[in-house]
Order: structure tokens, then C-alpha cells, then sequence
């Protein structure tokens, strides 16, 4: 107790800034609720059977950050994507970020 009161004592001031300024928190709940799935994700890679299936399932959890990030619906832009996908086969001066889901939302595809 006593090394917690002399850290409180030593750090009063700068603990004290969330009181002087409304946009400082007292928690990092956010944060910490954000990072989560990729805590549990981590755990969960252990159990993909092999090396393939883990890479496999960290790109469809990207995309699906992606999609989150961008405020797009992961399902529409899966389905999406792949009806969309093989017009990129033949044609090499377009570019594959085009089907990103931010590069869709912008040309409000999505």
C-alpha cells in the first residue's frame, strides 16, 4: 500500500488532468474493447490446424477489420468482391485496391 500512495503522491498532478480537460478519460475501456478481438484472435490462430489455415483466416480477419474500419457491411463486400473478382484476371492496368472496401465505399458502390 505504502509503494502506491508514494506513486499516487509522485504522479498526483499528471493523474490529475482528466478533471481539468473533458477530453481525457479516467479509463482506457476503449482501447482496450477495440484490441480485444485481436487478443482473442491470437489464442484462437493456435487452433487452425496448420500453417495454410492460419494465414487464411488472419486475411479474412483483416479484410473483415478493413470492412469495420471503413464502416462497410463485411457480407456485401465479401459478396462483392468475389462476383467482382476474376474481371481482374485479364486486365492488368487495373489495380485489385480498387474492390477494397474503402476504395468501394468512396466510389459509394457499397
Amino acid at each position: 500500500i505504502g509503494q502506491a500512495m508514494n506513486y499516487f503522491l509522485n504522479h498526483v498532478r499528471q493523474l490529475a488532468h482528466y478533471t481539468m480537460d473533458g477530453k481525457y478519460c479516467i479509463d482506457n475501456n476503449l482501447i482496450e474493447n477495440s484490441v480485444r478481438p485481436v487478443a482473442i484472435g491470437r489464442k484462437n490462430y493456435l487452433f487452425c490446424g496448420n500453417h495454410n489455415a492460419a494465414e487464411d483466416a488472419a486475411v479474412i480477419y483483416s479484410f473483415m477489420g478493413c470492412c469495420k474500419a471503413a464502416d462497410v457491411d463485411f457480407k456485401g463486400w465479401m459478396n462483392y468482391f468475389l462476383n467482382h473478382v476474376h474481371e481482374y484476371d485479364s486486365d492488368y492496368s487495373r489495380d485489385l485496391a480498387e474492390l477494397l472496401p474503402s476504395s468501394l465505399k468512396d466510389r459509394k458502390i457499397l
